[in-house]
């Protein structure tokens, strides 16, 4: 099973064709998830409320119930324009998109990375598309985001009929900083939070320094990613929860833009020890073809 398949899972990724055509018994994570108690994070009062649906987000400020924080989340509704997003998907959708796991297609442009050896090369990585400019010029506009350099940017889509989700996970620690940054271009969707429990080898978590390991509840934590938002997750949302796109949230054709910058061993900053290695990737992060 480790052998990629035609519609592009591999081991335990699947989609609806390879589970098809395989037999393969999937998971039923909704359910897991739905045995915990849920809330819904309300962009408008950065408080998470109770609930499933993540459209209760639209009744600010007249929520019900009591919330809880949830730090480490910032999330911009309407951070691109309706033009905006009619130019960035047809020029999205003007470059060539690749098969990926879990009914997803995807368009990478970054640095090839090994989390597994932590080896890092630049591989055939000449910058990004010019077309896409726009939206890394727009990201230099956030507060959240001074000084976040682009080192990787990936195009996802995620098809309803292919059955499109991505697993529970925490993006890799010993490459990618602090900020995970997502833009939503097409589709609203919600990106599921669930406490992480596991072992700081994985994720390459043990990268991480000062990790806040206070015990977390066992919730379920819903943040709205309705089409033209921006999502930064950093701190506690970041190391300590992971997070999923489930299949039933996938309700028609889903596009984002995901943006990763590195850790600081990687930058030119006294605690750079690695900076060496990345020399030549941070010049061509600075260009567009």
């Amino acid at each position: 099973m480790e052998t990629v398949r035609p519609c592009g899972c591999k081991g335990i990724r699947t989609c609806l064709i390879c589970e098809k055509d395989l037999n393969i018994s999937k998971p039923d994570l909704l359910a897991d998830i739905k045995k915990c108690p849920s809330f819904v994070y309300c962009p408008e009062c950065n408080k998470a409320w109770p609930g499933w649906d993540v459209n209760l987000y639209k009744s600010h400020p007249n929520h019900s119930g009591d919330p809880i924080n949830f730090p480490g989340t910032y999330i911009k509704l309407n951070f691109l324009s309706k033009e905006d997003l009619s130019i960035l998907i047809h020029n999205l959708d003007s470059l060539p998109w690749d098969l990926s796991q879990s009914g997803r297609r995807k368009q990478n442009f970054g640095p090839k990375t090994n989390f597994k050896k932590r080896r890092l090369r630049t591989g055939n990585f000449m910058g990004f598309p010019q077309s896409t400019k726009f939206v890394q010029d727009r990201l230099s506009e956030v507060k959240e985001l001074k000084n976040f350099q682009t080192i990787e940017q990936c195009s996802l889509e995620y098809d309803p009929k292919r059955g499109a989700s991505i697993d529970p996970h925490i993006d890799d620690c010993w490459i990618w900083g602090e900020r995970i940054v997502t833009v939503n271009v097409l589709g609203d969707s919600v990106l599921t939070m669930t406490p992480y429990t596991g072992p700081t080898k994985r994720y390459n978590l043990d990268c991480v320094e000062d990790i806040n390991n206070e015990v977390l509840p066992d919730i379920v934590v819903r943040l709205p990613m309705p089409a033209g938002s921006l999502m930064v997750l950093y701190g506690s949302a970041r190391y300590r929860w992971e997070h999923a796109v489930l299949r039933e949230d996938i309700q028609s054709r889903r596009v984002c833009l995901a943006y990763r910058e590195f850790t600081p061993p990687y930058l030119p900053n006294p605690e750079g020890n690695c900076h060496e290695e990345s020399i030549d990737i941070l010049k061509k992060a600075k260009q567009f073809w």
